[in-house]
C-alpha cells in the first residue's frame, strides 16, 4: 500500500469514525474527496493545505545557508524550504528547521543552540552539487 492509499484509509476513517454519516455524505464521495485533494500532488490546486504552507522556492533565505541549526550544531548539512522557521527576537535573522520535531527541540535554548552552530558552521564543507 503506498503513502497516499494509507492517507486516503486514515482520512476516510476518521471521517466515518467521527463525523458518521449523520449528514448523508456517502463513504465513496469522502474517498473521492480525499484522492483528489491528494498530499503527494504537486499540482498546487489538488495538494490539499499543505502545500499551500510551503513557500515558492528561492522566496525564503535563512541564515546558514537554510540549513537546520540543529544539524549544524552537529556537524550536518540538512537543507529545510523555510516553511517551518523561527525569527530571533534580538536580531531578526530568519532561522529554518527541516521538522518541526527540530524547531521544538532548538526552542528550549535558542541562543545556545545557536552559538554551537555558529561555531560550527565555517567548518562544515560546502554541499558539492
Amino acid at each position: 500500500m503506498n503513502r497516499t492509499a494509507c492517507a486516503v484509509g486514515l482520512l476516510v476513517g476518521a471521517v466515518l469514525a467521527g463525523a458518521g454519516t449523520a449528514h448523508g455524505e456517502d463513504a465513496q464521495g469522502v474517498v473521492a474527496a480525499a484522492q483528489a485533494h491528494d498530499g503527494a500532488s504537486v499540482d498546487p490546486a489538488r495538494a490539499g493545505i499543505w502545500k499551500a504552507a510551503i513557500p515558492p522556492a528561492g522566496s525564503m533565505r535563512g541564515e546558514f545557508d537554510s540549513n537546520d541549526p540543529i544539524g549544524v550544531m552537529a556537524g550536518a548539512r540538512i537543507w529545510a524550504d523555510c516553511s517551518i522557521n523561527w525569527t530571533d527576537p534580538d536580531d531578526r535573522r530568519l532561522y529554518c528547521f527541516s521538522s518541526a520535531t527540530s524547531l521544538v527541540y532548538f526552542l528550549e535554548s535558542p541562543q545556545a543552540y545557536l552559538r554551537r552552530a555558529r561555531a560550527r558552521w565555517p567548518t562544515l564543507a560546502h554541499p558539492v552539487s
